[in-house]
């Protein structure tokens, strides 16, 4: 068969593609109108990840499992548009590593909200301005996002899901590495980049940004300003990219948490986050951790914050393995409240089972 004769191929099943993608369709709106008649949410990240996860386990062809994944997560998204068009906040501007990561899970098809600052991220969903909102919780090589901890302190939000997200670093700027004078970036980006920059960039300073994006909007206005950030925002803004993956450690990992007015239903592999108080007093936090332990709960993360109450007072934020329906979960978190000041839920949610 010459070429003509194979794209004709290609074309034809391409139209059975899209006569298929539009039967899918006509099931999605009849799903949607079930879905607001039963107050059913149009999000359900179970399901969703279930459709994917299934194709991927029949997938015996040539098609890459990471290409399927992608396609599916964006015929995913614009579907659910048919049902509702979710808003979504996150941490802005435009390009920040929050943009790439609520991209990634939520797809295209959705109306993306920046906002400055986690606690905006909150206010947004809390005054149902947006649906859900997305916010990194700890990073691999640097450790918690501490604002975003304090924020769940004040919040009745839930955590619906978790997403896991490989981070690359850029150095963009629109001048040359040697007339780079500064370099900005959000706390956390730098700390992620401190050996790169310390055998690189000697000699510049390096400052601290709201974001990565908001560096890259002021590397396009100085000229000897350069920027860390991602490769959207060198696309985006319009800086060149004079290195490449200059982080400090390859695999460079942030955790993203998707908080919203539900939890999500139990699929046997799941992640309950908690916070909780005990007294000042020797042996609280102890006993409180062997009660966990005692109902055989694996704690995947435990982080302290001031609990900005009382002075030497503090807040434990805690991950367990399985859902706040399970036995010994509910349980636990039921003995748990006995012995502490403060026990509270943030949310059951699936466990993040690829990087994205």
């Amino acid at each position: 068969m010459d070429l003509s004769e194979l794209r004709k191929k290609i074309d034809k099943i391409d139209e059975q593609i899209l006569d298929l993608l539009n039967q899918r369709t006509e099931i999605v709106l009849d799903i949607g109108k079930l879905k607001t008649k039963t107050g059913m949410n149009y999000h359900d990240p179970v399901r969703e990840q279930e459709v994917v996860d299934r194709l991927i386990s029949l997938n015996q062809g040539n098609f890459p499992n990471k290409a399927l994944d992608a396609v599916y997560n964006e015929i995913i998204s614009a579907c659910r548009s048919l049902e509702k068009l979710l808003t979504v906040a996150y941490l802005g501007p435009k390009a920040s590593h929050t943009h790439i990561a609520a991209i990634k899970h939520f797809g295209s098809s959705v109306e993306l909200k920046p906002v400055s600052s986690q606690g905006d991220v909150f206010r947004e969903v809390e005054t149902h301005r947006a649906d859900y909102g997305i916010l990194a919780i700890e990073n691999s090589t640097e450790g918690a996002v501490n604002p975003t901890l304090d924020a769940f302190v004040k919040s009745n939000l839930l955590i619906c899901s978790e997403v896991m997200v490989q981070i690359s670093h850029y150095l963009l700027a629109n001048c040359s590495v040697n007339e780079i004078e500064e370099v900005y970036s959000h706390p956390q980006v730098l700390a992620q980049c401190k050996n790169w920059l310390q055998a690189n960039l000697r000699n510049a300073r390096i400052v601290a940004a709201s974001s990565s994006a908001e560096a890259a909007k002021l590397a396009v206005r100085e000229k000897r300003i350069a920027a860390i950030g991602s490769r959207l925002a060198a696309d985006m803004y319009g800086l060149n990219i004079l290195a490449e993956q200059i982080q400090d450690m390859s695999n460079n990992t942030t955790r993203f948490l998707v908080i919203g007015h539900h939890h999500s239903q139990p699929t046997g592999d799941d992640k309950t986050s908690i916070l909780f108080s005990v007294k000042h007093e020797a042996g609280a936090l102890a006993r409180a951790l062997t009660l966990l332990a005692l109902y055989g709960l694996n704690l995947t993360n435990i982080q302290l914050r001031p609990s900005g109450m009382k002075a030497w007072e503090y807040t434990f934020f805690v991950d367990v393995e399985g859902h706040m329906e399970d036995l010994p979960v509910k349980t636990a978190l039921t003995e748990l409240e006995k012995h502490s000041i403060l026990v509270k839920t943030l949310g059951s949610y699936p466990k993040a089972k690829r990087r994205i």
